[in-house]
């Protein structure tokens, strides 16, 4: 059974950064497609960005590309997102995924699911 765990979630000021980690255990890393989600209160959960297998295609959702970065590290079993330049809207609860394909922005596409680390950020 797999489980993430996230963290390096905080408040920040607008402009501000900040880098979330996702640790797998229970299953290497490298063998699954991962992804960040997030939600704001009030709103549903949307797509961030993602991951294939290997690290070597990713995929942002529009709102956040320029901006964050996700990247992997299969050998410590650790997924990161880098958030740089934080606005306000940013504020939500971010949730990494995992899945056994690489279908990057769909949400039922994931199979596993952390259990989110909240991201607040201040104007």
């Amino acid at each position: 059974q797999v489980q993430l765990t996230e963290s390096g979630g905080g408040l920040v000021q607008a402009g501000g950064s900040l880098r979330l980690s996702c640790a797998a255990s229970g299953r290497t890393l490298s063998s699954l497609g991962m992804g960040w989600f997030r939600q704001a209160p009030g709103k549903e959960r949307e797509f961030v960005a993602a991951i294939s297998r290997s690290g070597g295609t990713t995929y942002y959702a529009g709102s956040v590309k320029g901006r964050f970065t996700i990247s992997r590290d299969n050998a410590k079993n650790t997924m990161y997102l880098q958030m740089s330049s934080l606005k306000p809207e940013d504020t939500a609860v971010y949730y990494c995924a995992g899945q056994e394909n690489y279908i990057p922005s769909i949400a039922s596409a994931y199979a596993y699911w952390g259990q989110g680390t909240q991201v607040t950020v201040s104007s």
